[in-house]
C-alpha cells in the first residue's frame, strides 16, 4: 500500500515522506517493526513511543508517524494525535471492514460480557446471522474462539479482527467497549449501529480520577451511534441520554418513565422471569441466569434488538434459550456435598453487592464470600468492597485477587481499613487457594460459598508472573 492511501483522511501538520512510498506494514511497538513498516510513535502513559524511534529505524522502519518532529533526516508524518492516526491507518490498511458489517457496542461498569453473549444468541436465533464477538473473556467468529488480552483490542488489531470476521462471513459484531478504549481512541473509525449503556459504578478511578470523567469517557460511544439504549434506573447513565447523537431508547425495571419496561419480576435459583413492555405490546421473558441484574441485562438486549428492528416477542423467545456465561454467577458442580459453590467475576463494589444479594436470594444457610482486590488498580474501591463484603455475607474470607506488583498484604490492609465493629465475622487468608479450601471446609448444609473477583479467569498475576489458577479446579480438589 502507498503511504498516501494509508494516511488518507488523517489530519497532517507536516510531512517529509513521499506519498508514493510503498508500505509493508504498520507497527506501534518498535520491537515489532519489520523492514518497510511505518512506525507510529504514541505518547503513552507509561512510556513515550517517540523515545523508540531509533530502535524502529534500526529494525527497518521507512517512515515515522509522530506528534513531535524526529531528529535527523527521517521521512516522517507529523500529526496532532498519534492514537487517532493509528485508528484511521488501521481502517485504511484493512479497507474499512467494519463498514461491511453491523457493529453493536456495549459499555458500562458491569454486565457488558453477559449482554454481548445474550445478544449474540438472539441474533443467531432470530436472524440466523453469523456473529462476531469481541470482549473480556474471548473473541469469537461464529463458534470459533480466539484468546483476548484486553476487553477492547488496540485500534489496529481491532481493525484486523474486523477484517477476519468480514472475510469469514460475519454480518454482525457485538463488542464490549471499555472506557479506556473510548478515551484512548481504540474504537475510532467504527460506525456503531447500536450502542448500550448498562450502568456506571466505581471502577478505573486510578485512570479516570473522577466518576464524572469516567462517565464522560463512556459517553463518547453514544456520539457515534445511530441508535442508543440507556438504563435510566442508573442516575449517571440517565445523565448521558441527552448526549446521544442518534435515536435514544430508555429502559427501566423500577417503574420509571421509559420506553421499555419490566414488570412482574420473579427470581429463582436458576433463572429470572418478567414481563417486558414496549409501545403498548407486552410479552413474557425468561432467562436462565439467576439474579435481579439479569433483568437489566435482558432489557439491554431487548433494547438493542429493538434498535435492529427485531420484534420484541422474537427477541424474548430467543433469550429463553440462551445459556449462562462462564464466570458470571456460575454454579460449580459439587457432587456429594450439601452446599453450593458459585464463581462470579464481581471485582467492583457494585458488582460484589449485586452478587451477594443475588446469592442471598436462594441461600438457605449461610452466605460465605471469598474476595479480594486487584493490585496496580483503583485503590479507592478496596475499603468499599471490604465494608460491602462483611455487611452482606455471613462470613467473609478476605484474600488476594491479582496482586500484580503490589504487596498482597498491603492490598488486604486497604480492604480492612474501614471495617468497623460490630460486623459479621471475617478471616484473612492471603493465599487464594488456601482461602478457597478453608471456605469449603467451613461450609455446611444449605450454605452458599461465592468466589468473587476471578470469574472466567484461569490465572493469577503475582508480581509480573502469570500463574495458572482455575477456581473450578480448586473446588474439585477440595471436594
Amino acid at each position: 500500500m502507498k503511504l498516501s492511501e494509508l494516511i488518507k483522511d488523517i489530519p497532517i501538520l507536516e510531512t517529509t515522506a513521499s506519498p508514493e512510498l510503498e508500505i509493508a506494514g504498520v507497527s506501534y511497538d518498535s520491537r515489532e517493526v519489520k523492514p518497510g513498516h511505518v512506525f507510529v510513535a504514541i505518547s503513552g502513559y507509561n512510556s513515550d513511543g517517540h523515545r523508540f524511534i531509533p530502535d524502529a529505524l534500526h529494525n527497518g522502519a521507512v517512515c515515522i508517524v509522530c506528534e513531535r518532529r524526529p531528529e535527523g533526516d527521517i521521512p516522517f508524518v507529523l500529526v496532532p494525535d498519534s492514537r487517532t492516526a493509528l485508528a484511521a491507518m488501521g481502517a485504511n490498511w484493512y479497507d474499512h471492514p467494519a463498514d461491511k458489517m453491523t457493529i453493536l457496542g456495549v459499555t458500562g461498569t458491569n454486565g457488558k460480557t453477559t449482554v454481548t453473549y445474550l445478544l449474540k444468541s438472539v441474533l443467531e436465533h432470530v436472524l440466523k446471522a453469523k456473529v462476531g464477538l469481541i470482549g473480556t473473556i474471548q473473541n469469537m467468529i461464529g463458534d470459533e474462539v480466539f484468546d483476548t488480552e484486553r476487553t477492547t483490542p488496540e485500534s489496529f488489531e481491532l481493525q484486523g479482527l474486523f477484517a477476519k470476521m468480514a472475510a469469514a462471513g460475519c454480518t454482525h459484531v457485538v463488542m464490549e467497549v471499555s472506557s479506556h478504549a473510548l478515551f484512548l481512541h481504540r474504537v475510532d473509525c467504527i460506525p456503531f449501529a447500536v450502542g448500550a449503556f448498562t450502568n456506571l459504578t466505581e471502577d478505573h478511578l486510578d485512570f479516570h480520577k473522577t466518576m464524572e470523567a469516567y462517565r464522560q469517557a463512556k459517553a463518547l460511544l453514544f456520539r457515534r451511534c445511530g441508535f442508543s439504549v440507556f438504563n435510566i434506573d442508573d442516575e449517571l447513565v440517565a445523565k448521558t441520554v441527552d448526549e446521544a447523537a442518534g435515536w435514544a431508547l430508555t429502559y427501566s425495571a423500577k417503574g420509571r418513565n421509559a420506553e421499555l419496561t419490566a414488570t412482574d419480576m420473579e427470581l429463582y435459583t436458576d433463572h429470572v422471569a418478567f414481563n417486558a413492555h414496549y409501545k403498548g405490546r407486552s410479552c413474557p421473558v425468561q432467562v436462565a441466569i439467576p439474579g435481579s441484574f439479569t433483568v437489566y441485562n435482558a432489557l439491554t438486549v431487548l433494547g438493542m434488538a429493538i434498535g435492529l428492528e427485531i420484534p420484541l416477542d422474537a427477541a424474548a423467545w430467543a433469550l429463553s434459550s440462551a445459556v449462562g456465561v462462564k464466570g458470571r454467577m456460575e454454579v460449580v458442580p459439587t457432587p456429594g456435598k450439601d452446599y453450593t459453590v458459585i464463581i462470579d467475576y464481581a471485582h467492583t463494589p457494585d458488582a460484589l453487592e449485586k452478587a451477594l444479594k443475588t446469592a442471598r436470594g436462594f441461600c438457605t444457610g449461610r452466605l460465605i464470600a471469598v474476595f479480594g482486590c486487584g493490585g496496580d488498580r483503583d485503590a479507592a474501591k478496596r475499603p468499599i468492597m471490604g465494608r460491602t463484603g462483611v455487611r452482606l455475607a455471613d462470613l467473609s474470607v478476605i484474600t488476594s485477587d491479582n496482586p500484580r506488583t503490589e504487596d498482597p498484604n498491603k492490598i488486604i490492609a486497604d480492604i480492612l481499613r474501614e471495617i468497623k465493629e460490630p460486623c459479621n465475622p471475617y478471616v484473612v487468608i492471603e493465599n487464594r487457594r488456601q482461602a478457597i479450601a478453608w471456605a469449603m471446609a467451613e461450609a455446611k448444609q444449605g450454605d452458599v460459598v461465592i468466589l468473587c473477583g476471578k470469574g472466567h479467569e484461569t490465572y493469577q498475576i503475582l508480581g509480573t508472573e502469570v500463574t495458572h489458577l482455575d477456581e473450578r479446579e480448586e473446588v474439585a480438589k477440595n471436594l
